[in-house]
């Protein structure tokens, strides 16, 4: 073997041990879940009627004509004292969406909610600027938050109040519901998608005392935990992780309320949705170069900080399986040539059935302790696991970007007011942007239909259904990102 092969099979197998690391870290989230599911959270006391605290309700928005005047409806029907209770719609539009805030704004003063219109003529510090913006016309002691998408409960602040009885609690997040499900294939894995975040994530790390993260809406805030944790920063694109982890170093704690939903959209188109995962995966990383050294340095639990640490970098998971990627071809035609036998592949065929199954477990369980269809979620694994490797491009670029310190802008998520039981295309288009990475992603399809062939010409059968998983995820993002990227440009044309 030359010493570049040497290099090569050396290379592919430390980043296999890297990617398998992630897959293995899955069962201890679940072993934490399973473990912990059955502790909710119960508050200390409830607060008198006499005793409730001042709460301001803040809805950042920045052009969302569709969806805003059904936030500022919710926003209004949560029930609260009205004397200790305001609602801030915190704008940075620069289209309709003012004018149609602004109006349904006045309405509802008329009505005699306690609701003011905010408008800020700058982006500057995105919505972490117009959330700091926000908290300096409000000496409200709590604070709730609400992207323009969500539609609060009525009953949110009565389930999520009275924990602050407890002083020491900083933070309550409600778990993400999602209003179009199944309004398409696409929103569907998409839901299962986060419910693995919301549904076994967040509950085994609250639950187990490790840190959890604000979601970044239908969560409400102690002023108190906003301050002393350094304020809302703009320094990440992920304002309320890099919040979430400060707050919780100053000795905060936090509260995830699994059993209790606040139901909101998700992306209904492929570019939308890629450029929501680009965000949080670049911003997580930032997160990750800013506060990694100080969660180190901090005085808190050993497996506190591990777990931190896998949160933290869990999306350099994609850059590792990229750079599997370009290897696995050299990697698998250097062995075969030099007669390496089955063994090696046998060893990188069981990492990889080792990272499925984790993965399967981790989503199987979020989808049942959810109370779906146990059926229904077997049906749709497979596309969430090609869906998520066809990510691999879109976030292993965010990673990059991250770990280069390329700043880049806050871009919303376009949502369109979209529900299940509205079937059928998304006819609300707002301008997308063109790129190149659906080419790339169309390549590595293609690539990996070089690899399914060399797999079936010698006969290494085991490689065959996790090649075709590779395949087809690559292939629908690519495909439909770049579908979606011609009908914006017809709409650009008319």
């Amino acid at each position: 073997m030359t010493p570049c092969q040497a290099i090569i099979i050396g290379r592919y197998f430390t980043l296999l041990a890297l990617f398998s690391l992630y897959g293995v870290h899955k069962y201890h989230l679940l072993y934490l879940f399973l473990r912990h599911r059955r502790e909710k959270p119960v508050p200390p006391r409830r607060f008198a009627e006499e005793e409730l605290p001042r709460v301001a309700v803040q809805l950042p928005c920045y052009n969302e004509m569709y969806v805003v005047e059904r936030v500022i409806e919710a926003a209004c029907r949560i029930r609260y004292p009205r004397d200790r209770l305001e609602i801030q719609v915190l704008d940075d539009s620069t289209d309709q969406t003012t004018e149609i805030a602004r109006r349904k704004v006045e309405e509802m003063r008329a009505a005699g909610h306690p609701i003011v219109f905010l408008h800020r003529d700058h982006r500057h510090g995105f919505k972490a600027g117009a959330l700091a913006a926000g908290m300096e016309r409000t000496d409200a002691e709590f604070i709730a938050v609400f992207d323009a998408d969500f539609i609060p409960h009525p009953d949110f602040l009565e389930k999520t109040i009275h924990h602050f009885t407890d002083p020491g609690v900083g933070m309550v997040q409600q778990r993400w519901d999602h209003l179009n499900r199944r309004f398409s294939f696409l929103t569907n894995v998409q839901s299962i998608y986060l419910d693995g975040h919301f549904i076994i994530e967040s509950t085994a790390r609250c639950r187990s005392g490790r840190f959890v993260n604000f979601n970044g809406t239908a969560g409400i805030w102690r002023r108190r935990a906003i301050v002393e944790g350094g304020g809302w920063q703009h320094d990440t694109l992920v304002e309320d992780l890099d919040l979430s982890y400060r707050s919780q170093l100053a000795g905060w704690r936090f509260v995830y309320l699994l059993e209790e939903g606040t139901p909101a959209e998700v992306p209904a188109e492929m570019n939308a949705f890629k450029s929501q995962q680009h965000r949080w995966a670049k911003g997580t990383i930032q997160v990750m170069r800013k506060l990694l050294p100080r969660i180190w340095k901090a005085d808190i639990p050993l497996l506190t900080k591990l777990e931190a640490t896998f949160h933290l970098t869990n999306n350099l998971a994609y850059l590792f399986m990229v750079l599997l990627v370009v290897l696995m071809l050299p990697a698998m035609l250097i062995r075969l040539e030099h007669h390496l036998g089955m063994g090696a592949m046998v060893y990188d065929m069981a990492v990889f059935i080792l990272v499925t199954i984790s993965f399967f477990s981790f989503y199987f369980v979020s989808q049942t302790a959810g109370g779906r269809n146990w059926r229904d979620t077997l049906r749709y694994l497979p596309f969430l696991t090609a869906m998520g490797i066809g990510l691999a491009v879109n976030n292993s670029k965010a990673v990059l970007e991250a770990l280069l310190g390329q700043p880049s802008a806050f871009v919303r998520t376009p949502k369109f007011g979209i529900r299940d039981g509205q079937g059928g295309p998304v006819r609300k288009k707002y301008r997308g942007l063109r790129s190149l990475q659906p080419l790339v992603e169309l390549a590595l399809g293609a690539y990996f239909g070089v690899i399914l062939f060399t797999t079936i010409h010698y006969h290494v059968w085991m490689g065959v259904p996790f090649t075709v998983l590779f395949l087809a995820g690559f292939l629908y993002i690519g495909c439909l990102s770049l579908l979606e990227q011609r009908q914006a440009a017809l709409l650009r044309t008319n």
